[in-house]
């Protein structure tokens, strides 16, 4: 306190003069950084041919519709659709009938007039996008094949390439695009609670993916 109170009075307006604008530039730098995380979190591939195009489960309808564009535009010979976790089981035993997301999907190919012979429902049931890629990445291996189109939604993009460098061997490649037609505002992404809240869980899922996935997908 000694040594603060010998600062003449002209200097030490200067230091606080000086540390407010330290603390106001670094506020800037933070809430531009935090404008341009929707934007980050885009990260496609360049479009080629592969050996099938999948759609991963969540962001209905646009998802299926951006895959039924790609098959039509002939860069795929089939579709395959991941089965994602649901309470069947439970309905059932209420009686009543479920029918998965992986069904409304296939009916949106369907209609965008993908033929339902090349339309495939993975057989596993998945409950992350972790056990996604492991499923895509098993069935290619099991097919003979090697090159997959995933279509997903925009800001999910860079977790999905990012899991696959962690979980796929270098003979399989995925080509990562975004569903055009998906509403998340990647340049306004805190304006409304669906792309906030998905900015977030993308932000913890690329955490857990680079240190290694020490969060397990949960258990039935």
């Amino acid at each position: 306190m000694a040594n603060i109170e010998r600062f003449p009075a002209g200097r030490k307006h200067k230091l606080r003069i000086i540390s407010a604008l330290i603390l106001l530039v670094v506020l800037a730098a933070a809430i531009l950084a935090l404008r341009g995380v929707g934007r980050w979190l885009v990260r496609e591939d360049p479009l080629t041919h592969a050996d099938a195009l999948v759609v991963l489960s969540g962001g209905l309808p646009y998802r299926a519709e951006a895959a039924a564009h790609y098959f039509e535009s002939g860069y795929a010979g089939e579709v395959w659709l991941t089965r994602p976790e649901g309470p069947s089981d439970r309905l059932k035993e209420l009686g009543i009938q479920y029918v998965g997301e992986e069904d409304y999907n296939r009916q949106i190919l369907n209609h965008l007039h993908v033929p339902e012979s090349d339309v495939r429902i993975l057989p596993d049931t998945i409950m992350d996008t972790e056990q996604e890629v492991e499923d895509i990445t098993r069935e290619l291996r099991k097919a003979g094949k090697s090159r997959v189109i995933i279509v997903t939604s925009p800001e999910h993009t860079r977790r999905v390439r990012a899991l696959w460098r962690h979980l796929a061997g270098e003979d399989l490649r995925a080509i990562v695009r975004a569903a055009p037609e998906d509403p998340f505002d990647a340049d306004h992404w805190w304006r409304n609670t669906r792309d906030a809240l998905s900015v977030v869980r993308e932000l913890l899922g690329l955490m857990n993916v680079w240190a290694g996935l020490p969060v397990r997908p949960h258990s039935h």
